[in-house]
């Protein structure tokens, strides 16, 4: 990975997260997996929300430098510190702009990108910031520049016991797998939610379609005493691990 633009935190549910992506990333041998958050996505099925694919293409080594260079100067990348605060703003999420290349390697967080009042400290800055974030997110321009679907080698599972029914849940579809396999991580700084990873032939026994993108709120039905659980689904990207 040598450039990434996501978004976290803020007032939402912390559940919401577990199946987001980063926005954009650039790797080294000129891929690039994005995916617009502006995009309306899918319809619901019952309690199932479903994100939007990602999309994915290469670059040449040439684009690959432009969009750099692009990103370092114009986006305001190179010249920046490490944070940027709007405390006129609350409970808004922060951007977060990653770049390792040339020997670089740094990261940029922006508190409330994109609400700015004019003639605050930093304006020109965070100009430049929203102005890359835009950009990165609509990669495709509008989808007039051809990409392809992004289609993700695995998928991580994050399972949470919450015991609420809700409509259209499911049956625990797994013979193999059981709620006693989704386990947090022993590192503290690694994920602290039970997860694991979920081919798309485990992922097709759910019975939910177009799931490429990622899946919220699927309710199952655990084996045993019946316990309820929501699974989150989240396709993992080249450099991820479960």
């Amino acid at each position: 990975m040598i450039l990434r633009y996501e978004e976290g935190g803020g007032f939402i549910n912390p559940a919401f997260m577990l199946a987001q992506i980063p926005t954009f990333t650039l790797y080294g041998d000129g891929t690039i997996v994005f995916r617009n958050p502006a995009l309306e996505p899918p319809p619901a099925e019952g309690s199932v929300a479903r994100m939007n694919p990602a999309r994915t293409a290469k670059l040449s080594e040439e684009q690959i430098q432009a969009l750099l260079k692009s990103a370092l100067g114009e986006g305001g990348l190179g010249a920046a510190r490490l944070k940027y605060e709007n405390n006129m703003v609350a409970d808004a999420s922060t951007a977060t702009f990653t770049i390792v290349a040339g020997g670089l390697r740094k990261q940029v967080h922006v508190y409330a990108l994109g609400m700015d009042v004019q003639g605050r400290p930093d304006g020109v800055a965070r100009a430049q910031f929203a102005k890359l974030a835009q950009r990165l997110s609509d990669f495709d321009n509008g989808g007039t520049i051809p990409t392809d679907p992004f289609v993700p080698r695995a998928f991580r599972g994050v399972l949470l016991e919450n015991g609420m029914a809700a409509p259209g849940q499911k049956p625990w579809p797994w013979k193999d797998l059981m709620p006693a396999d989704f386990k947090v991580d022993a590192d503290p700084n690694g994920i602290q939610f039970p997860h694991h990873v979920l081919t798309t032939a485990e992922l097709d026994l759910l019975g939910v379609k177009a799931y490429e993108g990622g899946l919220q709120n699927v309710v199952l039905v655990g084996p045993g005493q019946g316990k309820i659980f929501t699974l989150y689904v989240r396709p993992l990207l080249p450099d991820e691990k479960a």
